[in-house]
């Protein structure tokens, strides 16, 4: 039980650092760090986030991330639903304080970081970039940290936090890039910000189980 607490803490405390890392770049660095300081507070977040979960939860920290280690068996599914629960928590969390320490976080501009699609973005085609950003990342978690083959095992929280990195730095202006329920949920919840929500969880979830699938099933070694 008390692994099973730690695990659980440890999910809060790391999405709690992404969102109150990644919405507050937005926040607060609008006109000033623009997207590559953006990608970069995510990209940061997620690998400092995974190299202090890592060994405790798996480093997940994702709604998405987790739905493909239940759906390729590496997690049972009450587990998975608690990791799951954890993290929408640290999200609420995060913009929540967000909120209360940064006056300006519901401007327009800002929405409290809250990922929608971009300006000539119908949500058809936002769901079709969530799905793909999110399916490059689960592949490289797959890849880096969950097959045993793999040389980059070590380094596998600063693959993590590159892959966001990259994620951003092309599906910032035309979703947000979110990649992550969790991500979005947060801040839309506390700022009252909507838009085209469900397309960041099908999109995530939906690209996150294929590549967990398709890589367990026809990449990974059998043992």
């Amino acid at each position: 039980m008390g692994g099973n607490r730690n695990a659980l803490i440890a999910e809060f405390i790391g999405t709690f650092g992404l969102i109150f890392m990644g919405a507050g770049a937005i926040i607060v660095g609008a006109g000033r760090t623009g997207l590559v300081g953006i990608a970069l507070a995510h990209g940061l977040a997620i690998f400092l986030g995974v190299s202090f979960s890592g060994h405790i939860s798996g480093g997940h920290l994702n709604p998405a991330v987790t739905a493909a280690f239940m759906a390729t068996g590496r997690m049972k599914t009450k587990v998975g639903l608690a990791y799951m629960a954890s993290q929408l928590l640290g999200g609420i969390a995060a913009a929540i304080i967000l909120l209360i320490v940064t006056p300006g976080g519901l401007s327009a501009g800002a929405k409290l970081g809250t990922p929608e699609p971009g300006p000539g973005m119908g949500q058809f085609h936002a769901l079709l970039v969530e799905f793909i950003l999110t399916f490059f990342l689960v592949f490289v978690i797959f890849g880096t940290g969950v097959d045993p083959r793999s040389p980059a095992r070590a380094i596998f929280p600063f693959c993590v936090g590159m892959a966001i990195t990259m994620d951003i730095l092309v599906g910032g202006p035309l979703t947000g890039g979110s990649m992550n329920p969790a991500r979005s949920f947060g801040p839309a919840l506390v700022g009252r910000h909507w838009n085209a929500h469900w397309v960041y969880w099908v999109g995530p979830i939906l690209g996150g189980i294929c590549a967990g699938i398709l890589y367990d099933k026809v990449l990974m070694e059998k043992q």
